[in-house]
C-alpha cells in the first residue's frame, strides 16, 4: 500500500518535470530550433493539424528554419498558422518554401523570456507540492483505517517529502539550464 503511494507520487512528479522541460522546448532561445514551431495548428482541408504532419521542418542556420510543405497548396495555410501565432516571426516565401528568419534576441526580451521561464519552474513545483499532498493525504487515510501504525506513517511522509526534494531539485536545474541559454549572447 505504502510503496504504491510512494511509486505514484514518484512517478507523477517525474512527469510534471518532464512536462516543464517539454514546455520549455518552445520558448525561444537565440538559436533555430523545430521545437519553436512544433505546437503550431495548420487547417488541412478544414481540420486542424500539427504542422510537423503537412510539413518537412529543418534548421537551416543558427537563426532560421526552412518549412517545406508536402503539398502545394498548404502553403499559405502554412504562413498563415505562421502569423497568427504567438512568436512574433514573419514567413518569407519562395516557391513551396518557407523560411522564417530569427531576429538576434534583445536584452529585454531575454529578461522577460527568463521571467517566463521562472514562472513555469514555479507552476511546476505547485504541482510537485500537490503531489506530496495528495500522497501524504492517503497516508493519513490509511493511518486513520488504522491500516498503517504511526511510525509507518512518519517514515513515509519523510520519504514523500525526500521525493519531493528530489523533484524541486530538478525543477531547478531545468530552469538554470534554460536560463543560461537564454543569456548567452
Amino acid at each position: 500500500m505504502l510503496d504504491d503511494i510512494k511509486k505514484d507520487a514518484k512517478t507523477r512528479m517525474h512527469k510534471s518535470v518532464e512536462a516543464l522541460r517539454h514546455d520549455l522546448t518552445k520558448v525561444r532561445t537565440g538559436r533555430a530550433s523545430t521545437a519553436l514551431v512544433d505546437h503550431l495548428k495548420v487547417d488541412y482541408y478544414g481540420s486542424e493539424m500539427p504542422l510537423s504532419q503537412v510539413a518537412t521542418i529543418a534548421v537551416s542556420d543558427a537563426r532560421s528554419l526552412t518549412i517545406t510543405p508536402w503539398e502545394k497548396p498548404m502553403v499559405a495555410a502554412v504562413e498563415k498558422a505562421i502569423m497568427a501565432s504567438d512568436l512574433g516571426l514573419t514567413p518569407n516565401t519562395a516557391g513551396t518554401v518557407i523560411r522564417i528568419n530569427l531576429p538576434a534576441l534583445t536584452e529585454e526580451r531575454r529578461r522577460e523570456l527568463s521571467k517566463h521561464v521562472h514562472a513555469e519552474g514555479e507552476n511546476a513545483k505547485v504541482a510537485i507540492r500537490n503531489i506530496r499532498r495528495d500522497a501524504n493525504q492517503s497516508v493519513k487515510d490509511l493511518l486513520k483505517d488504522k491500516k498503517i501504525t504511526e511510525d509507518e506513517e512518519r517514515r513515509s511522509e519523510d520519504d514523500i517529502q525526500k521525493l519531493t526534494d528530489s523533484a524541486i531539485k530538478d525543477v531547478d536545474e531545468v530552469v538554470k539550464a534554460k536560463e543560461q541559454e537564454l543569456m548567452a549572447v
